[in-house]
């Protein structure tokens, strides 16, 4: 177990660390804090905390439909939440880029001229080929994490505990906030977390839905990608560890918070 943790884990991080920090402090640092790295560290992290807590509060809303309600079809839908984890990243891409442009299906509806789209201007909202496309993205590939993480949780739990709420006087949403909300907590933010990695590292579906508009909506990702093609590698290496950097530190932020809701629950 220890030789495949080194082998698949440390390993790689440990090449990424020499490699990185093989420049010297200053080329580093110029690389590292250069406007271009900045301004993908902030879209990449924004959307894909922005589409965390999307996720988190929509995959929980999906779990408890699943869990507490039978309908039909229910199973299809079941099965169709892992679409994102068996879907290579690539076709999600096209997919949803084919239905978010202008002359897709949904992006139609927010094109210049129409109804929804004569809210957001003249110019209309444009989805794809810009920042909304990126978080969409980010969304779908990470919506499964939250589910899956939620729905055990749910499952288990006692309704014996609600019916005494329930005998005791307690209102369904008084129920809902102080007797099945708390435990839950800490599997929606374990969900919020996983979500929230998986849609940092994202590139297949980014790169594609995406303009790649420096200052625009270009993430790290497809920023690293561009410094392979030049073969920069000790440039993509360098975005690469503060990109690490700064995502350990959100999820370190999560996990407080995690293990601060399972202690005061």
């Amino acid at each position: 177990m220890v030789l495949y943790l080194l082998l698949m884990l440390f390993l790689p991080i440990l090449t990424l660390f020499a490699t990185g920090f093989s420049l010297p402090p200053d080329r580093f640092w110029s690389i590292a804090t250069s406007n271009l790295a900045w301004a993908t560290y902030g879209i990449t992290i924004s959307l894909a905390l922005g589409s965390a807590v999307c996720n988190g509060v929509f995959g929980t809303l999906v779990a408890w439909v699943l869990v507490r309600y039978d309908f039909p079809g229910k199973k299809l839908i079941d099965a169709s939440i892992d679409i994102p984890f068996a879907l290579p990243t690539a076709v999600a891409g096209v997919v949803l880029t084919t239905v978010y442009s202008e002359n897709g299906i949904l992006g139609r509806l927010f094109a210049p001229g129409s109804p929804l789209g004569s809210l957001w201007g003249e110019e209309g909202l444009r989805l794809a080929f810009a920042r909304p496309g990126v978080f969409i993205a980010m969304t779908f590939v990470s919506l499964p994490f939250v589910i899956r993480t939620v729905q055990p949780v749910l499952e288990d739990m006692e309704k014996e505990v609600e019916e005494a709420a329930w005998c005791l006087g307690a209102s369904p949403a008084t129920t809902f906030w102080y007797v099945i909300f708390p435990p839950l907590i800490p599997s929606i933010l374990t969900g919020v977390a996983l979500a929230f990695s998986r849609a940092v590292g994202e590139f297949g579906s980014v790169v594609i839905i995406a303009a790649n508009l420096p200052f625009d909506d270009m993430v790290s990702s497809v920023l690293i990608f561009q410094r392979l093609e030049q073969f920069d590698y000790p440039g993509a290496t360098v975005i690469g560890i503060m990109m690490l950097f700064l995502s350990v530190a959100l999820l370190f932020v999560i996990n407080l918070l995690q293990n601060w809701s399972s202690k005061s629950g």
